[in-house]
C-alpha cells in the first residue's frame, strides 16, 4: 500500500510539472490506453516491467525523455550516451555577450566536432583572432558583421543575416560583430577537443605577451600606444557598430567560390520526395570554400521522418533548433539505444550507424542542423538499398513476400510524410 501511495504522489506530483512543460512527445500518449507510465517519468510498461523511480531523480528530464526510461522494446544492449544539452553546458559571461560550449569533455562520443552557441548585443565583438582548427557559422537571430582576412591578403567585410553561414578555414584571421540589439549564432569547430591549448589565438592576448620593443619595430610606432591592450583578454566586449569601409586591398576582396559566406534561403532546397519538409545541403559542392564541413538544415514537418539511413564518410553531429524529436541509433552487434530531443539539445551519431529523426509533435516543425567532418553530405538509405538488389534475396533475407520488396522505393525518400 505503501508504495502505490507514493506512486500515486509522485505521479500527481508529475502531472503539476508537465502542466508547465511544453508536449514532449504528443505520438506517444498512447501510454494512456496501455497502463505505461513513461509520459508520466516513471519506467513503468504498464505490462509487468518496471516499477516507480522511488530516490533521487530530476523529475523534468524524467519527463522530457520518455524513451530513455526504456519505452521501446526494440532498444538492446550497451550504447553509449550520444546526447548533450547545451543547457548543462557552463554559460561564461561577458560585456556584450555570452558563450556556452560542448567539446569532448561533454560529449565523449563527438570524435570529430565541438560546438558552441555565442550572444552579441548590439555593437559587441567576439575579439579579433583566429584558430587552428577551421570554423562554421549559423545565424539564428539577429543579424552580423563579420571580417576576415585570408593568407594571400584577400579581405571579406559582409552582414549575415537568419540562414547565413560563415566557414572560416583553420588559420583565417576574423572577427565577428553584433548589429541588432540581440544577435546569436551556432558555432561549429572541426576538433572535439576546441578548448585546449594551442587552438585558438587573440590579437590582445598576443601583443600583450610580445616585447614592447618588439611591438615598436614591428608596427613602427610609439610602443605606448599599446599600453592600454587589455590583459587578460576579454574574448567578448562591447563595442560600436563598424561604420569604416575596407577598401584597396592588394590581393582583392573574397567573392564568388573564394567566399566565406553562403546565404541558406536563397538558395532552393534539395528535391527530395518524400514530402516530409525542407532539405538544405550546405557542402563544397554548393559552397566550395567549405572543405572540412558539410552540413544540411532540415525542416521536418509533424509526424515527419528522417527516414532510415547511415553516413559512410563521417559521423554525424545534431543541433537541434526547435521542436522535438526521437531517434533510435543502431551500432551494430544487435545494440541500439532510443534517444529523446528537444530545442537546445546536441548529438553525435557514430560514422555508419543506422538511424532514423522523428518528429513527435502532431503541431510543430522540427528544424535541426547536421554538421559532418567531410567535404561532403552523404548517406544510404535503408530504403533504396533494398529496393536496388535483387528482390528474391531481400525477400528471403527478410522472410518477406517477394512482392513488397519489388514494390519498395528506389528513389531517397529523405523526409517522409
Amino acid at each position: 500500500m505503501r508504495i502505490s501511495w507514493q506512486l500515486s504522489a509522485l505521479v500527481a506530483g508529475q502531472a503539476l510539472l508537465a502542466a508547465a512543460l511544453p508536449a514532449v512527445s504528443n505520438l506517444d500518449r498512447r501510454d494512456s490506453t496501455t497502463g505505461a507510465q513513461f509520459d508520466n517519468g516513471q519506467p513503468i510498461d504498464g505490462k509487468g516491467k518496471g516499477g516507480p523511480i522511488l530516490g533521487g531523480t530530476n523529475r523534468q528530464v524524467d519527463l522530457a525523455n520518455p524513451d530513455n526510461l526504456g519505452r521501446q522494446s526494440t532498444d538492446n544492449g550497451i550504447v553509449p550516451n550520444l546526447k548533450w544539452r547545451f543547457s548543462d553546458s557552463k554559460t561564461r559571461l561577458f560585456n556584450g555577450g555570452w558563450l556556452r560550449e560542448q567539446v569532448i569533455q561533454d560529449l565523449p562520443q563527438s570524435h570529430d566536432i565541438a560546438a558552441a552557441q555565442q550572444h552579441l548585443s548590439k555593437g559587441a565583438l567576439r575579439e579579433l583572432h583566429w584558430h587552428r582548427v577551421a570554423e562554421w557559422g549559423f545565424v539564428y537571430a539577429g543579424s552580423v558583421l563579420i571580417s576576415v582576412v585570408d593568407e594571400f591578403g584577400r579581405y571579406q567585410v559582409e552582414k549575415l543575416n537568419y540562414g547565413d553561414i560563415w566557414y572560416f578555414p583553420k588559420g583565417v584571421a576574423h572577427t565577428v560583430q553584433g548589429l541588432e540589439d540581440e544577435n546569436e549564432f551556432l558555432l561549429v569547430f572541426d576538433d572535439p577537443d576546441f578548448d585546449k591549448v594551442g587552438t585558438t589565438f587573440n590579437i590582445d592576448d598576443w601583443i600583450a605577451h610580445t616585447p614592447r620593443d618588439v611591438i615598436a619595430k614591428n608596427f613602427g610606432l610609439d610602443p605606448a600606444i599599446f599600453d592600454k591592450v587589455p590583459k587578460p583578454n576579454p574574448n567578448i566586449f562591447n563595442g560600436t557598430v563598424s561604420t569604416k569601409n575596407v577598401t584597396a586591398g592588394p590581393a582583392g576582396e573574397l567573392s564568388g567560390n573564394a567566399s566565406f559566406v553562403y546565404r541558406t534561403f536563397q538558395h532552393k532546397p534539395e528535391s527530395v520526395p518524400g514530402g516530409g519538409g525542407e532539405f538544405y545541403k550546405i557542402d563544397s559542392t554548393n559552397f566550395p570554400a567549405s572543405k572540412t564541413l558539410a552540413a544540411t538544415f532540415v525542416r521536418l514537418k509533424p509526424g515527419g521522418l528522417r527516414e532510415l539511413h547511415w553516413h559512410p564518410n563521417a559521423e554525424e553531429w545534431l543541433y537541434f533548433h526547435k521542436g522535438w524529436a526521437r531517434a533510435t541509433v543502431f551500432i551494430g552487434n544487435a545494440n541500439a539505444r532510443t534517444f529523446d530531443f528537444s530545442a537546445g539539445d546536441t548529438a553525435a551519431f557514430p560514422d555508419n550507424s543506422g538511424h532514423y529523426i522523428e518528429n513527435t509533435s502532431e503541431t510543430e516543425d522540427l528544424v535541426w542542423i547536421e554538421i559532418y567532418k567531410s567535404d561532403r553530405v552523404a548517406d544510404i538509405p535503408l530504403t533504396q538499398w533494398l529496393a536496388l538488389t535483387p528482390a528474391d534475396i531481400v525477400a528471403q533475407t527478410l522472410n518477406i513476400p517477394v512482392e513488397i520488396a519489388e514494390g519498395l522505393k528506389k528513389e531517397k525518400q529523405v523526409l517522409v510524410a
